[in-house]
């Protein structure tokens, strides 16, 4: 069940501006036990939400990987997002949507409104912090800003920093939005044309050569004006248009790009190093939007992490997809720090 909590204090951002208060969407599953460690906060990608039951339903659920049964499982929607936290459908202090006014957030920004939310549900450490993609940059600032906090770290399918390459994809995409004339107006559908090109673009890197030509099969007679590809090409757009809101994805792109976990630490290496938690890095083995190069990064500079492929034929999406592989990727990474105590492990 979707809840939530609003904080009437001012929320300053790290680009320098600051929001009057702050909403912030979320779900929980299970409950927490007498011990309190048996929390999994899950952080989202992109365009998914808090319900991360119904968007990750191979990994969360009765007697899966996660399982409400053993874990108390939080996920909270990020900031900037369309789903219930505060972004550019919320009100201003005039009581209009902000809608393309809304300032610039980051990475940071997000998690430390998930750090408001830790404490006002009471959580004290968190057994478990995990997310893909987007989720990975989360889970990876959150190490950093609450390394006590963090008992163990699962990063997947993500990097240490946006590089050029994921920042030239979202430049890319934010090109095709601002394309669009009806962006930059003041109503509910501005920008809908622009993002169903956007998330056109965003697909080829979520997926790859091999997953396309195995999924969009053509003949030597298609006609070629009217290639499977295409229709799935707008489908997927189309698809994204009647859930998401073009100025969410606008600025929740641009924080993607704030992304560097170094920044005012002295560079990756050092701010990677004060890490605390027990981290598993878990890469993809077919992923063109973070290659192995983004994953070898983190398990190098972060201490004792552990490096994990997953084997996809889905390239990004394969976290999205891989449920059974993945499943045994975190049992055995939960399982081995657990093998010796009382603690709930996943099975």
């Amino acid at each position: 069940m979707l809840q939530i909590f609003r904080s009437d204090e001012p929320f300053p951002l790290e680009g320098g501006e600051q929001l009057r208060q702050i909403e912030m969407a979320y779900h929980t599953y299970g409950k927490l036990n007498r011990e309190k460690d048996n929390v999994v906060w899950i952080c989202h990608a992109l365009t998914a939400n808090a319900d991360v039951a119904d968007w990750w339903s191979g990994m969360v659920g009765k007697g899966k990987c996660f399982d409400p049964d053993k874990h108390f499982i939080v996920c909270a929607n990020v900031l900037g997002s369309c789903y219930g936290t505060s972004g550019p459908l919320s009100r201003n202090e005039k009581e209009e949507t902000y809608y393309q006014d809304f300032p610039a957030i980051t990475i940071r920004d997000m998690v430390k409104v998930h750090i408001i939310l830790r404490k006002h549900l009471g959580i004290g450490d968190i057994e478990l912090l995990t997310g893909g993609s987007i989720g990975s940059f989360q889970s990876l600032e959150w190490a950093i800003m609450e390394p006590k906090v963090i008992k163990n770290l699962a990063l997947i399918a993500g990097g240490a920093m946006s590089t050029p390459w994921t920042s030239g994809l979202n430049e890319a995409q934010r090109m095709a939005i601002r394309a669009d004339e009806s962006f930059f107006e003041r109503t509910p559908d501005g920008g809908k044309e622009g993002m169903k090109a956007a998330r056109a673009i965003a697909l080829l890197s979520y997926r790859n050569a091999v997953a396309y030509n195995k999924k969009q099969p053509r003949g030597p007679e298609d006609d070629y004006r009217k290639l499977k590809v295409i229709s799935y090409q707008k489908y997927q757009g189309e698809k994204l248009a009647r859930r998401f809101d073009a100025r969410s994805y606008y600025i929740l792109t641009q924080a993607f790009d704030s992304h560097h976990a170094g920044r005012g630490r002295g560079g990756l290496e050092k701010s990677l190093a004060t890490i605390k938690a027990r981290t598993l890095v878990v890469g993809i083995d077919t992923d063109i939007l973070f290659p192995k190069e983004d994953q070898e990064i983190m398990a190098k500079f972060i201490p004792g992490a552990k490096l994990q492929w997953l084997h996809s034929d889905y390239g990004h999406d394969g976290f999205l997809l891989e449920f059974e592989s993945l499943t045994g990727i975190m049992r055995d990474f939960w399982n081995q720090d657990n093998k010796n105590h009382n603690k709930t492990k996943i099975r």
